[in-house]
């Protein structure tokens, strides 16, 4: 019988989110693996989702299907081209057109909803402060923001059979920093899927803002990034 306790983490295939759950896994916790069908372009994530859940053994994998596209509004959920190409300076200034309005506050509240029917208090979500292209959604003021209104959101709480605690591990790490945990923690980033504007057979663009900040990441850590790119990207440390 498994008696750890539950954790809801946000899974996209990607890899903060992979060395998340990894981090979930080693602190102890039971990860249901929650991720999204929303219309993202890079949809090829989902498969990348399902066979790190698969891999690590993870009993639960919910897949939820919203459709973002309906209200548009950025590049990886309409026909608004992704940027290539970017230096990282050009990606630290502003809220690039990726960003997916109210994406993170959506997930969590999924989550949210997900942590109370199986009586869990604790979310794990891979959001980074430091190499996060810009999105307000990653900032740990919001992450604190929304923790407080989950704790005032359901009847668990309300009763006092929950204290929601959403967990953000990276937060504050450099993309540099969550590979070597990941690797120290055994994460396999093969099966993982970063890239915003992927091929049909999910090779990765090497010069969206997220394969360039993952290929920064593992120049930085002195390791190789192993999935399969499109073109040969040279991102210096």
């Amino acid at each position: 019988m498994n008696t750890k306790p539950k954790a809801v983490v946000l899974l996209s295939g990607g890899l903060d989110s992979t060395t998340t759950l990894v981090i979930a896994k080693a602190e102890h916790f039971e990860p249901c693996a929650l991720s999204f069908r929303y219309g993202q372009r890079h949809a090829f994530e989902l498969e990348a989702a399902r066979r790190i859940a698969q891999t690590m053994g993870v009993a639960q994998h919910v897949v939820v299907d919203i459709d973002l596209r309906l209200f548009g509004g950025s590049a990886l959920t309409s026909d608004i081209p992704v940027p290539k190409g970017r230096s990282v300076e050009e990606m630290g200034t502003g809220i690039p057109v990726t960003y997916v309005p109210a994406r993170n506050t959506i997930f969590l509240s999924f989550a949210l909803a997900w942590a109370e029917v199986l009586g869990a208090s604790d979310v794990y979500i891979g959001v980074n402060a430091l190499d996060y292209s810009g999105y307000p959604d990653c900032r740990p003021e919001y992450i604190a923001a929304f923790e407080q209104m989950a704790n005032r959101a359901t009847k668990a709480a309300v009763e006092g059979r929950q204290r929601l605690k959403i967990h953000s591990p990276l937060i504050q790490l450099s993309k540099a920093q969550i590979i070597r945990r990941g690797l120290e923690l055994g994460v396999d980033y093969s099966l993982t899927s970063s890239c915003y504007d992927p091929s049909a057979t999910g090779e990765a663009c090497g010069r969206c803002d997220s394969c360039l900040l993952r290929l920064k990441g593992f120049a930085e850590a002195g390791a190789v990034d192993p999935i399969n790119y499109r073109t040969e990207a040279v991102v210096s440390a």
